[in-house]
């Protein structure tokens, strides 16, 4: 069996100061006891120990070493190596070769760089002892460690350069504003190198700083925006526990206070002074007023009211909402002869006021304005919006028909002239007297020709003739009897020979162009020349021509009507007795009856004649249409006639037999058409048709 011995040193020095590590672990790799022998390099003593292959101990190492030299970090050794150079070490793992170094001779171990510890703070090594002449391992290789011990050299860092907060005015001490957080990246677990402790640099008295946590909190009440907005505060954190020599970084807070609603609207006077022209519209602005508020956005929104004075029915004042500004306008139209001073009392008060701070109020005030009227040349006033004048209609030219009225209402009271607007009156039939406005005719009035005159007069002052009204005047012309009555229409009547005395025929109106207010009266009579023995006679004042003797016609021995238009004779033919112009479609005689003289209506009963006769023919119904104009004519006559009564003019003609449901027989188809007709057969339809027969079938009867 083998003995292999292996001595390892371990060198760590900082500050001059050399640490002599022991071993603190044992590791057995063979089954039976082999004696290790160490051999320290600086006293030289033989250690003598008892263990079974590799035994390695854990090393520290300071960071950030700056020594002239590199670092030492330890020595490999093994009883195996005799002094001669046989063996050779090896150091891999983490770093070997690059930041660890070993001497394959002598098995010295040096760091080669500085080290970080906030890069890596631990190492993991293997050590390897081999044979140079056979190449094998001596002892089996073993792991080791190095860790990184830590220094301070990390000061604090916060998050955030700059922090930005705000806070609103008047809060209370100790109010919290904002917290700031530092972070140190040295080994929390290794003394107090990341330790930190918050201070305020810059910033008191107003603010305070918890040194644990980081929070800002206000350290003075009351604080105004109004007296200061905006502070800088400048906050420390120190590494150590804040000891002395503990590294430190800084940050800085800017901090804002807030408005509230703690100031009220104050007027910088008690009383303003505007005028206002007197011709001022309604809407005008006169002038602004503001009261004064220290606080800002709706803390400062004001509302201005006139709470008292003799100008508040005259003016009227509104908020500007962007200027915070009161505009006193023009509320009524002003009067310089009148009124010349206004006294305005204007309130001005906060429309978010805060409860908390209603003891500072009140958050109203009160200020005065005076507002003169000044004086405007104003034109004439006419004493009336407008004029009506009636005049009769034999006015004189020259007669004054009424007065316009109007004066300067300036102090001035500058004189007046009239005139009259010629554009109103071309025809020149009025005139004014320039002096006193009195009007009077030029030209002869005509009532049926133009019952009323819109003309316009004017009023100018003499002294400013740019100042000018202008008013209307309305003339009526009241009417005189100056024309006489003419009858309304040209009168044609018909009457049957054997008319009944009394009997009405006709009505007849009349029309005046004059216009009395009681309306027309009129007084009826016949013209001298036909009043001798008149066969007619008229009921005055009812507008009635009434029959006054019965005509005969034998004693005028000529036909009832005298046309030489063309007659065509409408015959109907009649199958039995009675019927007349009811059984034929012709036309309807009923509309020439008056419906007061009708008789009462009798049943019809139609019987079969004994014989019946050869009717001619006729021509087509529709071409005797002459009844047919002749009856529109006349009612478009009477429709248009204002004064025909309400009853119609009927002629009554004789009757035929008693049978007929007609009870007469009227000819007015046949007498207004003219032609050479033989009606001779009308003698052999009977004694029914007799009558008919004298009047048309022969030569005139003498018969009474």
């Amino acid at each position: 069996m083998r003995t292999y011995s292996l001595t390892v040193l371990l060198w760590s020095c900082v500050f001059h100061v050399i640490h002599v590590m022991p071993s603190q672990k044992r590791t057995n790799k063979h089954s039976h006891s082999e004696r290790i022998t160490g051999l320290s390099e600086n006293s030289g003593k033989t250690l003598h120990r008892t263990k079974r292959g590799w035994m390695w101990n854990q090393f520290f190492l300071l960071e950030e070493y700056t020594g002239p030299d590199t670092q030492y970090v330890g020595k490999l050794h093994t009883d195996q190596d005799k002094g001669d150079g046989n063996l050779k070490y090896i150091l891999t793992g983490d770093g070997a070769g690059s930041l660890f170094i070993i001497d394959e001779n002598t098995g010295d171990i040096h760091a080669a760089k500085k080290l970080d510890r906030e890069e890596k703070s631990l190492y993991v090594l293997h050590a390897k002892a081999i044979d140079r002449k056979t190449g094998r391992q001596v002892e089996p290789e073993s792991e080791f460690i190095i860790k990184i011990h830590d220094i301070n050299d990390n000061e604090p860092k916060f998050t955030k350069d700059t922090y930005t907060a705000s806070i609103p005015e008047m809060s209370g001490v100790g109010t919290s504003v904002i917290q700031v957080t530092a972070t140190d990246a040295d080994d929390a677990n290794y003394g107090n190198s990341a330790k930190v402790v918050y201070s305020i640099l810059q910033g008191q008295p107003y603010f305070s700083v918890d040194p644990e946590t980081g929070i800002i909190k206000t350290a003075l009440p009351d604080m105004r925006r109004e007296n200061r907005e905006q502070y800088r505060v400048v906050i420390q954190a120190k590494d150590m526990g804040g000891q002395m020599g503990g590294l430190s970084g800084t940050t800085t807070v800017n901090i804002t206070l807030t408005d509230v609603n703690n100031n009220p609207p104050r007027f910088p006077q008690s009383t303003y002074q505007f005028s206002s022209p007197e011709s001022a519209p309604p809407g005008t602005p006169v002038g602004r007023i503001k009261a004064n508020d220290p606080d800002v956005g709706e803390n400062a929104e004001t509302e201005y009211s006139i709470s008292n004075g003799d100008g508040s029915d005259m003016f009227d004042i509104v908020t500007d909402k962007d200027t915070q500004e009161g505009i006193i306008t023009v509320k009524k139209h002003l009067d310089f002869e009148n009124k010349l001073l206004y006294t305005l009392r204007v309130e001005a008060t906060n429309t978010h006021p805060d409860p908390r701070f209603l003891q500072l109020g009140p958050f109203r005030d009160t200020a005065f304005v005076k507002i003169s009227v000044e004086d405007i040349d104003e034109p004439p006033v006419f004493s009336r919006p407008w004029y009506l004048i009636e005049v009769d209609e034999d006015a004189k030219e020259g007669n004054i028909i009424g007065q316009v009225v109007a004066q300067d209402p300036d102090i001035t009271k500058n004189a007046i002239k009239y005139s009259v607007d010629r554009h109103t009156d071309l025809d020149r039939i009025f005139n004014i007297y320039s002096g006193n406005g009195s009007l009077f005719i030029s030209k002869p009035l005509d009532r049926e020709e133009t019952p009323w005159h819109n003309i316009t007069v004017i009023a100018t002052e003499i002294n400013n003739p740019r100042q000018s009204t202008q008013i209307p005047v309305f003339i009526r012309i009241l009417d005189i009897n100056d024309h006489a009555p003419e009858f309304a229409k040209y009168y044609e009547t018909f009457v049957c020979e054997n008319a009944k005395a009394g009997q009405l025929i006709q009505t007849v109106s009349a029309v005046d162009k004059d216009d009395p207010p009681q309306g027309h009266k009129f007084f009826f009579e016949l013209v001298p020349e036909f009043a001798v023995r008149p066969n007619f006679s008229i009921v005055d004042n009812k507008v009635l021509v009434v029959l006054f003797t019965a005509l005969k016609r034998q004693r005028k021995k000529e036909p009832l009507i005298i046309s030489k238009d063309d007659v065509r004779d409408n015959i109907v033919t009649y199958n039995d007795e009675g019927g007349g112009e009811e059984d034929t479609q012709a036309f309807d005689i009923g509309t020439l009856r008056n419906p007061e003289a009708r008789e009462e209506s009798r049943i019809r009963r139609d019987v079969i004649p004994e014989t019946i006769f050869q009717i001619r023919q006729t021509a087509p119904l529709w071409e005797n249409i002459d009844v047919q104009d002749f009856i529109h004519r006349r009612l478009k006559e009477n429709d248009s006639d204002p004064a025909a009564p309400p009853y119609d003019s009927l002629a009554t003609y004789a009757y035929e037999g008693n049978d007929s449901i007609a009870n007469s027989l009227s000819s007015l188809e046949s007498l207004t058409t003219e032609g050479n007709q033989d009606y001779d057969y009308l003698s052999d339809w009977g004694p029914r048709f007799k009558k008919l027969a004298d009047m048309y079938g022969g030569e005139d009867s003498d018969r009474d």
